[in-house]
């Protein structure tokens, strides 16, 4: 079982030090981001890490928890971004991971299922308001 308490950092044992003084900020948020603990993740913080393809093995099954609820619990780039991270995660990943793999497929799923009911919904309402 995964300890929430402890930090990227502190499961994996590697340090990766500190930011170069040219540094971006993706750069050193992301060093920040490994030395916090992961039950103080944002959803922001989770997206930034997945789409820089840090620390998958971890970060993905927090993310899926997270979207069980609410495919579209977001962080701060957009609606639906958390998503979209694990979207891009690579099917090798997936492969490795089956059980990680039938819990998001079944987000995708009921996210697909919701969708389909709704789009015509909001279709027939945008023409009524044309």
């Amino acid at each position: 079982m995964l300890d929430l308490n402890k930090s990227l950092e502190e499961i994996d044992g590697e340090n990766w030090g500190d930011p170069d003084e040219g540094a971006t900020g993706l750069i050193r948020k992301c060093l920040t981001l490994r030395r916090k603990p992961l039950k103080d993740f944002t959803n922001d913080d989770l997206t930034r890490m997945l789409f820089q393809k840090f620390s998958l093995n971890y970060l993905v099954p927090i993310a899926i928890t997270r979207l069980v609820d609410n495919p579209l619990n977001s962080g701060n780039y957009y609606t639906g971004d958390l998503l979209c991270s694990l979207l891009k995660v690579s099917q090798d990943f997936w492969n490795d991971n089956l059980e990680l793999k039938e819990e998001f497929d079944l987000i995708v799923f009921h996210f697909l299922q919701a969708y389909e009911t709704i789009a015509p919904l909001i279709k027939a309402y945008q023409d009524k308001n044309d």
